[in-house]
């Protein structure tokens, strides 16, 4: 299991394809990294017998940030976003070195494996090429900020001679305006304008607190002076800023588009509305262990749904998260009642990869898509297998991606 030119099959208890009904006693056959054939009877001959097993896609971490995945802990939340944010920007400027922001992202990769993710969406404040190959895909959303004329013309510059670095190396990208209280109007035109032209996704924060529609109505709050005392607000030329219901619009213009976390969406019919009207393509990246600590609310995940509005799942980061397990999103949702198991591994994993724009390419079972696959054996009986799956007791057996181990064993 050490090569993606392999052919071989594997006969679980439960195949959960999440693009169809689970199958018992389903099978799956890989040829060269892709999924070549799942059935129910006749499995291929010597297919490799795993009778207390459930296979599921490789999960989908569709909004983190991988360069706080050396912390120890998380940020602390108190003061709610604007104070949490002011914590994020001490550590950035007292920044450890690029190597070891290299190293916190392949901690994370390898957390991540270890967590059953086979693909992930990383916000990255810049990028430097020595990022692992091995491990889960990821797309490079590439952040930018500026809210002070002087800046924007250098953010700007920043984000493109990284995206044109990220092409020359191969490396899937995207674009990240990081919210409304961090990006003046004329930034995030540019950003997207350079998704549209790229043809890439874009992704950006947004609806997040309270606090972020009173600097945008008013140009007061926690978020003024915080930014104040950051020397990122001219108030003599205070900049343009845009409401959620404005970005939303202009997110849609590009290929694909993430709304990312929409913790206070429902208090903007507006917002809510243009989400709903364009959810051809934009969804939403919920992260709910992230919102709970720092909202104290879980996502409104029943607006969303009856927007009909796909909805994805990451974890944020080890700045506010403990760890970067999609499993325990999806099991804080069920717990809270606001989903069902087979809805939250549906987040998890197809709707995480339509998002990223992987919708071809991963995101469930079916012939023609990359074997991703998470092999999980359960350490009790139950009649549910997605139940089972989100048990905590549940072990993590392997996870691959394209046919080729990336953490644990078949044998």
């Amino acid at each position: 299991m050490t090569t993606d030119r392999r052919t071989f099959a594997v006969r679980p208890r439960h195949l959960l394809p999440i693009a169809g009904p689970s199958l018992a006693g389903g099978w799956i056959r890989v040829s060269r990294g892709r999924i070549t054939a799942v059935g129910r009877r006749d499995p291929p001959p010597a297919a490799i017998d795993l009778p207390d097993c459930i296979v599921l896609p490789g999960l989908v971490n569709a909004h983190t940030h991988l360069e706080f995945s050396a912390l120890d802990a998380p940020f602390d939340v108190a003061g709610g976003l604007p104070a949490w944010i002011g914590r994020v920007v001490a550590w950035r400027r007292a920044r450890p070195s690029a190597h070891d922001v290299d190293a916190a992202v392949a901690a994370g990769l390898a957390e991540s494996a270890a967590a059953g993710v086979t693909t992930l969406g990383d916000i990255a404040t810049s990028w430097t090429p020595s990022a692992p190959a091995a491990g889960p895909r990821v797309r490079v959303f590439r952040e930018g900020l500026g809210l002070v004329p002087a800046t924007i013309e250098t953010a700007a510059r920043a984000v493109e001679r990284d995206l044109a670095a990220l092409a020359r190396a191969g490396v899937t990208a995207g674009v990240s305006p990081h919210a409304p209280y961090s990006v003046a109007a004329p930034l995030g035109g540019r950003l997207l304008a350079m998704a549209r032209r790229r043809g890439l996704p874009a992704a950006m924060h947004l609806a997040e607190s309270e606090a972020e529609e009173r600097l945008i109505a008013a140009g007061t709050g926690p978020f003024r002076d915080l930014l104040e005392s950051l020397g990122a607000w001219d108030a003599a030329r205070p900049p343009r800023l845009l409401c959620a219901a404005e970005w939303i619009s202009r997110l849609a213009r590009a290929p694909r588009g993430i709304v990312v976390h929409a913790t206070h969406i429902g208090r903007d019919p507006d917002a809510l509305a243009r989400l709903a009207h364009h959810r051809d393509r934009l969804g939403v990246a919920v992260c709910p262990r992230t919102t709970r600590a720092i909202s104290g609310g879980l996502p409104p995940l029943g607006l969303l749904r009856d927007a009909g509005v796909r909805v994805c799942l990451g974890t944020d980061g080890r700045g506010s998260n403990p760890d970067l397990s999609i499993l325990a999103e999806c099991r804080t949702l069920v717990d809270a009642g606001l989903a069902s198991p087979a809805e939250a591994l549906a987040m998890a994993t197809l709707h995480g990869a339509w998002s990223l724009g992987f919708d071809r390419r991963c995101g469930s079972l079916v012939p023609g898509r990359a074997a991703d696959l998470l092999v999980l054996r359960p350490a009790q009986s139950h009649t549910d297998p997605y139940q089972a799956a989100l048990d905590p007791a549940t072990e993590i057996v392997a996870v691959l991606r394209s046919g080729r181990l990336i953490n644990g064993s078949l044998t």
